[in-house]
């Protein structure tokens, strides 16, 4: 009796599934060989060194996953795999500009003195205490927009609503918090 077995092994890990002699792995491997400078050069040409790694990395990674997506013939491979990169980059430029925009927005705080620091505690207290009091629709329209930094068109993206619902929606969220705000503040201490 053979130790050899002739049916398809269980793949336990991405690392494992690359590894596989498997047509897909084959044709990724050429691939992958057959661009990587191209795509690395692409890269450096548009962005900081330090990021070109990374960029085609993950370019490498939408192929990947999108690998049924490929042009059939490796000279189309390689204007899609530069417009994948294209749009990696574009992500990576608006990840750094709201970390920017965070840091700016961070540095222009108003520096408090120790005496205000109390008033400055109870307040946000305050505020915590108000917006845990809004519905769960009224937070999420309000973190999309003062914590995760999106505009009111980008967060109407990610809720799959127009814009100008989305600021109805962030109109109506402000107001109710203004107002749990003033209520919270009124009662002071009390839970």
């Amino acid at each position: 009796m053979s130790d050899v077995h002739d049916g398809p092994q269980p793949v336990g890990s991405a690392t494992a599934a690359l590894s596989r002699e498997s047509p897909d792995a084959a044709a990724f491997r050429q691939i992958f060989e057959a661009l990587y400078d191209d795509l690395v050069r692409f890269v450096e040409r548009r962005t900081d060194p330090a990021v070109v790694e990374d960029v085609v990395a993950e370019s490498f990674v939408v192929a990947w996953r999108r690998f049924a997506e490929l042009p059939s013939d490796i000279a189309d491979v390689r204007p899609w795999m530069f417009a994948v990169a294209r749009r990696v980059l574009a992500n990576t430029y608006r990840s750094q500009r709201r970390a920017r925009d965070l840091t700016a927005r961070i540095a222009a705080q108003p520096r408090h003195d120790r005496a205000d620091d109390a008033a400055a505690v109870a307040h946000r207290l305050d505020l915590a205490r108000a917006f845990e009091r809004l519905s769960a629709r009224d937070q999420e329209v309000l973190t999309l927009v003062a914590w995760d930094g999106l505009s009111p068109s980008e967060a109407a993206q990610v809720l799959e609503i127009s814009a100008s619902a989305f600021s109805v929606r962030l109109s109506r969220a402000r107001r109710r918090l203004r107002a749990r705000l003033g209520r919270v503040a009124e009662e002071g201490d009390r839970p």
